[in-house]
């Protein structure tokens, strides 16, 4: 999927893209000022469900990105949103560090939300979703990432837990963050921006690059983050274009 020749508006994951922990990546401050110059409206996407919005941006702030809470979606706050529409009174099982966030767990539940815990995810905990699954509870993920990278290495995500309550349950998790379709079309909509007109950068090929493009958005691949070598010869993720890090990929739109 080619990139659009006059972008409208730029997607962007935060984590692996713009810094790592807390480490502003080299060049993407002034990457990402040099982009607001361009005037093209910006939304930050993150599948991050250890810390609330509010952390999230003042992280963000204390490396030198200039970026506010209205300008981020985030996976918690879309599953919030979800839940809210469904009518749902869940069971959650995520990190206590977004629980005023998203809310608490309910007696009765009438469904099962995960996100990611963390060192949480202890064996009662996991336990617990189980039985709740083999009731019949729908099972709602914010996200299933395989892993991220930390300043000490690539580090286990809540992906591998999914799957092994999936295995097991026989239940099949709906995913409200990225890669799912509407987590990227809610934000086009409120952009007022086609699909084929916006561009997406991030550092995971199927959850980034792979769900932009089921949802008609090119996107660009960094190679930082959890970027790894054979990313550029997948079969299937076919990124727009490949680039060393946020700066190449501004200077490739605005060369664009």
């Amino acid at each position: 999927m080619p990139l659009p020749t006059a972008p409208r508006a730029v997607l962007i994951d935060l984590a692996g893209v713009l810094h790592i922990d807390d480490q502003a990546i080299p060049g993407a401050v002034r990457a990402l000022e040099a982009l607001r110059a361009s005037g093209l409206p910006l939304r930050f996407l993150t599948n991050t469900t250890r810390s609330p919005r509010g952390r999230i941006v003042a992280s963000l702030q204390a490396m030198g990105f200039d970026i506010t809470a209205d300008e981020i979606q985030t996976a918690v706050l879309a599953t919030r949103r979800l839940v809210a529409q469904r009518g749902l009174h869940p069971h959650y099982l995520v990190h206590p560090d977004i629980a005023g966030e998203i809310g608490a767990s309910h007696a009765t539940p009438d469904a099962v939300v995960l996100g990611d815990a963390g060192p949480h995810f202890a064996y009662d905990a996991l336990n617990t979703v189980f039985r709740l699954l083999m009731q019949g509870l729908p099972f709602i993920v914010m996200a299933r990432n395989r892993y991220f990278m930390a300043r000490d290495g690539l580090t286990l995500d809540m992906g591998a837990f999914v799957a092994g309550l999936e295995y097991s349950s026989g239940r099949q998790a709906e995913v409200v963050g990225k890669p799912a379709e509407p987590f990227f079309r809610t934000v086009l909509d409120e952009l007022g921006v086609a699909p084929a007109d916006a561009v997406l950068i991030g550092d995971d090929l199927a959850d980034d690059i792979g769900g932009a493009h089921a949802a008609g958005i090119p996107g660009i691949l960094v190679r930082t983050g959890k970027f790894r070598p054979a990313d550029e010869h997948h079969p299937t993720h076919r990124p727009a274009a490949v680039v060393d890090d946020f700066a190449a990929a501004v200077a490739l739109l605005a060369a664009a």
